[in-house]
């Protein structure tokens, strides 16, 4: 798959990036809302363990949904390798090698938590470790489209203050619950603003230079 993704084209790489990104959002949408919409409420990590316990089977599913999730996360990052290449080969390359080892740690941690080799608070500090990674790749991949010369420098901004938006899984803030919703928002926004201007304006990037 990785040598495919490294062939295509800029453009085709580019659709590539926001199909598999719009992909990855819905099956979030569903596991969150639907499948975990009666487990526990954010933070609450002992009374997860509960809901895991009493709900295998369903947890089950949310698992595999996740993982689904983790691959598309992968493919996303690949394929933004060859959007990036022709602007700098080692920011392509450290942008990518950023969300392929988020996607690789949340893996370990989803799997180590399905077959109890972790408990909820070890999954925990697994998935905060994935977060740094991931928020390092959002920055450079914010810099990047930034600094290309053929993607929106607004879009650059956006997903570079994105990128400072996840210190809220690090650090209590105390924030509102209002100011929380919003800065979800951000998250979500930055890289689905993105994905949809790489779907439709991918005729308009350049070709691949290399």
């Amino acid at each position: 798959m990785k040598n495919n993704i490294f062939a295509l084209s800029i453009n085709k790489a580019a659709l590539v990036v926001g199909v598999a990104f719009i992909a990855s959002l819905l099956v979030v949408i569903l596991v969150d809302d639907f499948l975990l919409a009666n487990f526990v409420v954010p933070g609450d990590t002992a009374t997860l363990a509960n809901d895991i316990e009493a709900n295998r089977r369903l947890f089950g599913f949310a698992v595999v949904g996740y993982l689904l999730v983790l691959v598309l996360d992968s493919i996303i990052g690949l394929a933004l390798y060859v959007v990036l290449r022709p602007f700098n080969k080692n920011l392509a390359l450290i942008t990518a090698a950023l969300r392929l080892l988020y996607a690789f740690i949340l893996v370990v941690g989803i799997l180590a938590l399905a077959f109890e080799v972790i408990d909820v608070f070890g999954y925990a500090t697994t998935k905060l470790t994935g977060y740094i990674f991931f928020a390092l790749h959002i920055f450079i991949l914010g810099y990047s489209v930034f600094k290309s010369g053929y993607l929106p420098k607004g879009l650059g901004i956006l997903l570079m203050v994105a990128s400072f938006t996840y210190v809220t899984f690090f650090v209590d803030l105390q924030l509102s619950e209002v100011l929380l919703t919003i800065i979800m928002l951000v998250m979500a926004v930055a890289e689905l603003s993105l994905s949809i201007w790489l779907i439709l304006k991918r005729n308009k990037l350049p070709g691949d230079n290399v």
